[in-house]
C-alpha cells in the first residue's frame, strides 16, 4: 500500500459558512487553531446551521457567506460584500438577510463542534461515492477539515489507533452521520438532491471519521500520515 499523504488542510473560521484551504495549520486540543471559533448565534442562543434541532436552527442563507483567516482575524464575505469580524455591519446584514436578529459571536463554554475535533475524509472514499453513488463527491460539500490521499475506499473507517500526522497525534472518535447539508448550494457548488438519499441506501448516512487531538503540532499538506502510530 502506498504512503498515506494529507492533500488538504481546510478550515471554517465561522461556522456553516465556506471555509478556506491552507497549506499549514496548528492543532491544538480543540482542533485546527481557529476552527468553527465563531458562529452566527440567534436570540435564543441557537447556530445558524443547514438542520434544526434544539441546538440549531435551519438557516439556508448561511451558505451564501464565506469566512477567512485574515491579518487582524477573520473576515467575512457575501452578496458582494466584505466585513471583518466582529461587525455591527455585518450582524446587521445577516439580520436582515435571514430574517431574524443575529451575531457572529466567538465560542465561549459551548463547543461550536458537533462531535469530534478533526474531520477527515479518505480520496479513495469520495471517489467510490462518485463511481457508485452517481454524485459529485466534491469535499466541499462534506467540510472536511483534512483530506487525505489514501488508494482504499473508507480505509479511514478501520483505523482504531493513533494517527500521526506531522507533529501531530490524533485519535478515531467515530464515523460522521451526514445530514441535509451535504445537499445543500454551498462555496460555489450547486443543490444536489442525490447525495444524502444515496449515503443513507448504501453507507448508512455516513462518510469520513472524526477525530481527536492526543498530541498538538503543526501539520502541513504533504506530510504523511501513519494511522499505526499506536492504540493509545
Amino acid at each position: 500500500m502506498s504512503p498515506l499523504v494529507l492533500q488538504e488542510i481546510r478550515r471554517y473560521p465561522v461556522k456553516a459558512m465556506g471555509g478556506e484551504s491552507l497549506e499549514s495549520v496548528e492543532l491544538d486540543v480543540r482542533g485546527l487553531a481557529g476552527d468553527r471559533a465563531y458562529a452566527v448565534v440567534d436570540g435564543d442562543g441557537r447556530l445558524a446551521s443547514g438542520k434544526h434541532s434544539r441546538r440549531f436552527r435551519r438557516r439556508d442563507q448561511v451558505f451564501e457567506f464565506a469566512s477567512r483567516s485574515a491579518a487582524g482575524g477573520v473576515r467575512v464575505s457575501g452578496r458582494g460584500h466584505d466585513w471583518p469580524v466582529p461587525s455591527a455591519e455585518l450582524d446587521g446584514f445577516l439580520s436582515e438577510a435571514m430574517g431574524d436578529d443575529v451575531r457572529v459571536l466567538p465560542e465561549t463554554s459551548t463547543p461550536y463542534f458537533d462531535a469530534g475535533a478533526v474531520s477527515l475524509v479518505g480520496t479513495a472514499s469520495l471517489a467510490w461515492c462518485r463511481e457508485h453513488l452517481d454524485v459529485d463527491a466534491d469535499r466541499r460539500r462534506i467540510r472536511p477539515n483534512l483530506v487525505v490521499e489514501t488508494d482504499e475506499a473508507f480505509v479511514e473507517e478501520s483505523w482504531t489507533g493513533q494517527v500521526a500526522v506531522g507533529a501531530a497525534r490524533l485519535r478515531p472518535v467515530q464515523r460522521i452521520e451526514r445530514c441535509r447539508m451535504i445537499d445543500i448550494a454551498q462555496e460555489g457548488l450547486p443543490g444536489d438532491g442525490r447525495w444524502l438519499k444515496a449515503l443513507t441506501l448504501d453507507r448508512e448516512m455516513s462518510l469520513g471519521v472524526y477525530l481527536d487531538v492526543v498530541r498538538p503540532g503543526r501539520i502541513a499538506v504533504g506530510d504523511q500520515v501513519d494511522p499505526a502510530t499506536g492504540t493509545g
